[in-house]
């Protein structure tokens, strides 16, 4: 069974969710205890920390994430009904592979039962293992990384925290259909890497545009199964990120908003996040993070995928050889387009599907201005 591989939480830890508040989240998520592993029926998210840094080629002390554990379970729930338990950890294998076969192993078990795996890192490379853990659900899988960087690396190049997305493009069983980075500053990537992101057809989002308008994210984040999260995308003045110094990024709000974004997400069935130094002072914003994601979930509206498009308005907005086809939900006021499938070539998506988009992206559309992130789907859909 998957969950053999998991270690229970440290004996201190639980000591100190003994002390806190009845009403705090600690005391409300089911635990991994010695000798006491939680009964994960009716659970939707559940926590799993994996002890593994190798991936960022430092000579660093295995992190214990202690820290991070007691300031989420420190803070109040609001009125949620999703149901959380921490499964405890993941210890580091012999070698890297052997972390990411049981990190892939438990992220699969995990999704197939409906249960949304929370990772908390360790390096980014585990983001890798998440991914390779949709192998055997026989679905295409969007991922979306809120990074500054990139992290591609040469073909040849074993998996680490700065080359595993190298890995997933190339790597068979090839199950990725769209990559999206949120956040990336343009002086940490090289223009080759930039034009690759372009010729690829993946989407990517500046820090500046999505600092100025999160709202541009949310379509995003709406359409990703694995999303993953480098705190290195957050300034240090907000993260507390004192050993390597970063000036830029994301304030503690914008990530926050970021996350939830990915909660209320109904695709999102995976959470990763990654590459911190498991320092107090990480700890309080992460904490953070991890909450607005589990309140994102609390309030999924169950719109995807459409049962039926009764409850949808449809807008169709004439183009110069084509109709392009609008669904506007009553329920969130949110939109999506039609990608249609291209008659007389090989399709990877074999019936019309849609694609999350903004009230801007149809205005745009009335004004002829093709929607860019449609023209890239229906690109992607036939190489």
């Amino acid at each position: 069974m998957a969950f053999e591989f998991l270690q229970p939480l440290d004996a201190s830890l639980a000591d100190f969710i003994d002390g806190l508040s009845a009403q705090s989240l600690g005391k409300k998520a089911l635990l991994h205890l010695e000798g006491n592993f939680p009964d994960t029926e009716g659970v939707s998210v559940a926590i799993i920390g994996v002890l593994e840094n190798r991936g960022r080629g430092e000579a660093m002390l295995h992190p214990h994430l202690n820290y991070i554990r007691k300031q989420l379970y420190s803070l109040f729930p609001g009125n949620w009904y999703t149901n959380i338990a921490d499964l405890g950890n993941i210890k580091p294998g012999a070698s890297l592979q052997d972390t990411y076969y049981v990190v892939r192993t438990v992220v699969e078990e995990l999704i197939k039962n409906k249960i949304i795996p929370v990772i908390i890192g360790g390096s980014q490379d585990l983001t890798y293992a998440m991914y390779r853990g949709y192998d055997r659900l026989e679905q295409m899988v969007n991922l979306a990384v809120i990074d500054s960087r990139f992290d591609f690396g040469k073909e040849d190049e074993s998996v680490n925290a700065g080359s595993y997305l190298t890995r997933i493009i190339v790597e068979e069983p090839n199950n990725l259909f769209n990559y999206s980075n949120v956040g990336y500053q343009t002086y940490f990537n090289p223009q080759e890497e930039i034009d690759l992101i372009e010729k690829l057809y993946f989407d990517a989002y500046r820090l500046g545009e999505v600092s100025a308008n999160p709202a541009i994210a949310e379509p995003v984040f709406r359409d990703a199964d694995i999303v993953s999260v480098d705190m290195g995308a957050v300034k240090s003045g907000d993260s507390g990120n004192i050993v390597n110094f970063l000036p830029n990024g994301f304030n503690g709000k914008e990530i926050c908003t970021l996350a939830r974004y990915a909660g209320i997400s109904d695709k999102v069935t995976s959470f990763g996040v990654f590459n911190h130094d498991d320092a107090k002072q990480e700890a309080v914003l992460i904490a953070q993070v991890i909450w607005y994601f589990i309140e994102g979930v609390n309030y999924r509206s169950n719109e995807y995928p459409f049962d039926t498009k009764d409850t949808y308005l449809k807008y169709i907005v004439p183009a110069d050889d084509e109709e392009l086809v609008f669904y506007k939900s009553d329920k969130t006021d949110r939109w999506w387009i039609e990608v249609p499938v291209v008659a007389g070539v090989d399709n990877k998506l074999k019936r019309n599907t849609l694609l999350p988009c903004t009230y801007d992206d149809y205005l745009g559309a009335c004004n002829n201005s093709f929607p860019e992130r449609l023209w890239k789907a229906q690109r992607k859909n036939i190489i």
